[in-house]
């Protein structure tokens, strides 16, 4: 039994800890349905260019989900992941407070003035894809409003949420969260940009049977349906 004990152990070693569960990075949109799809998971949400220094930096995850194919390419091609793959997809809605108190009804009422717009930074996948929106609307000038940039999605959904904006671009998924304290204005599909979310193994790993697993429990049945009812599209 000693015996048995003491090679249990030495297999555990090199299993990350808590009980060999995955350390997943994901972008911040994907926080409640990750959270939800597998609780157990070790899970670090922020912007995807955030997470994707990190692991260049040597940080201990296991899993990198990207709302942009961008950098999980970018780290494969350097050697840091395995091959990314597409699992989800995504598209822009402008928010504003419940209360709306600068009557925003569409775009073009972002060039009023005195108007506050928050975006995401540029380089973090929500600020890049906003940017292709406006210049598909020809309303890049929309971006003299702007009184912060933020470092993830989640940052625009909260200062929207707690009125200190106007208005806000944010993914479509990340309204219901926060369904009663923000409208969502729809934008022309014509104008979108293809948001493709990537996910992928860190080659560092050390925890490659969990890390695989968590990638096809995205990947499967239970991914795509937990996805689909979040909101996301399924490529």
């Amino acid at each position: 039994m000693l015996a048995l004990a003491a090679a249990l152990t030495a297999c555990g070693g090199t299993s990350s800890p808590a009980g060999g569960q995955p350390t997943v990075f994901a972008a911040s949109s994907l926080s409640e349905v990750f959270s939800r799809l597998d609780p157990d998971a070790r899970l670090s949400f922020a912007g995807s260019d955030d997470l994707a220094t990190q692991i260049r930096a040597g940080a201990p995850a296991d899993v990198f989900a990207s709302a942009s194919p961008k950098y999980p390419d970018e780290l494969h091609a350097e050697g840091l992941v395995d091959e990314p793959e597409v699992f989800a997809t995504n598209r822009l809605v402008l928010v504003v407070p419940k209360s709306n108190p600068a009557g925003i009804e569409s775009v073009a009422d972002l060039r009023r003035p005195g108007v506050k717009l928050v975006v995401g930074a540029e380089g973090v996948p929500i600020g890049d894809y906003t940017r292709i929106v406006l210049r598909n609307l020809n309303a890049f000038d929309v971006l003299d409003r702007v009184v912060s940039e933020e470092d993830d999605v989640k940052g625009v959904v909260g200062k929207v949420a707690l009125g200190e904006a106007d208005a806000g671009f944010v993914y479509a998924t990340d309204v219901k969260p926060v369904e009663d304290e923000v409208s969502a204005i729809q934008l022309p599909a014509s104008a979108q940009a293809r948001v493709r979310y990537e996910i992928a193994v860190v080659s560092a790993s050390t925890n490659d049977e969990a890390a695989h697993a968590f990638v096809e429990l995205v990947l499967g049945h239970a991914g795509r349906a937990a996805l689909s009812a979040a909101g996301f599209g399924l490529p």
